[in-house]
């Protein structure tokens, strides 16, 4: 068995409880699907949390490799301008240690357990972008997750399991002899629960089960204002459901 997280976004109190609550089944390994920093002031932390583990590995999310590119002094991806000025805060604050680690991490983990074929990735990228910097919006943002366009955007792949992120909220799809897993955003929700899931592995099948966990957000919502993080009203509304009102 293993286990699925993705966008934790800065949100450390989220991330502990998860792990904690992980921590109780017989899981093997947990894959994260990206977006570790980002929205949430906690990017230290949550990095910290991550890498200190042997059993968690890693790819990259947009969030992720934007704060990278401000960090690298390389181009910076114009469709996230609008949240530049946020994200030069997290570089800012960042931990000169994380940064190396972050670099050598993929943008994609394609395994094999049991007879399960697995490709875990923050979202789609075309074959043709795979390699291309952030700044070419190598992500397809844009295309919701729905059963058909998924089918669409992963037509070129041959794994059983597909798991991603990016959208914060949580899709299931089973389809012939593939399954589209996304978790749901582990720190982004607009109530005090964090998300994961777990996969049980036999033969060609999977067996997935959704969860989540309650935890105490009230310091971390309130951590947004004590550190005046930038466009903190917007990211509250929009991320977090205005839990403080």
């Amino acid at each position: 068995m293993f286990a699925v997280i993705a966008d934790i976004h800065g949100n450390y109190p989220a991330l502990k409880a998860a792990l904690q609550a992980i921590d109780q089944f017989n899981v093997n390994h947990i894959y994260c699907l990206g977006d570790m920093i980002g929205i949430g002031p906690d990017s230290n932390e949550v990095l910290d949390m991550l890498f200190s583990r042997d059993d968690i590995s890693m790819v990259t999310g947009n969030h992720d490799e934007a704060v990278l590119a401000l960090l690298n002094g390389e181009e910076y991806p114009v469709s996230h301008s609008h949240v530049r000025s946020h994200h030069e805060w997290i570089a800012n604050r960042l931990d000169f240690s994380f940064i190396e680690k972050l670099r050598s991490l993929p943008r994609s983990i394609e395994l094999t357990q049991d007879n399960l074929r697995v490709l875990l990735i923050h979202y789609h990228i075309k074959q043709s972008k795979l390699i291309e910097h952030i700044s070419n919006d190598p992500f397809s943002s844009i295309v919701e997750p729905s059963l058909d366009n998924l089918s669409k955007l992963f037509s070129d792949r041959q794994e059983n399991l597909i798991c991603f992120g990016h959208h914060h909220p949580i899709h299931y799809f089973n389809h012939q002899s593939r399954t589209y897993l996304n978790p749901g955003s582990l720190g982004c929700n607009n109530k005090p629960t964090a998300r994961f899931a777990l996969v049980d592995v036999a033969g060609v099948q999977s067996r997935t089960e959704l969860n989540d966990v309650n935890y105490d957000n009230t310091d971390f919502l309130k951590s947004y204002s004590k550190l005046n993080v930038p466009d903190r009203e917007f990211i509250l509304k929009v991320f977090h459901g205005d839990q403080l009102r």
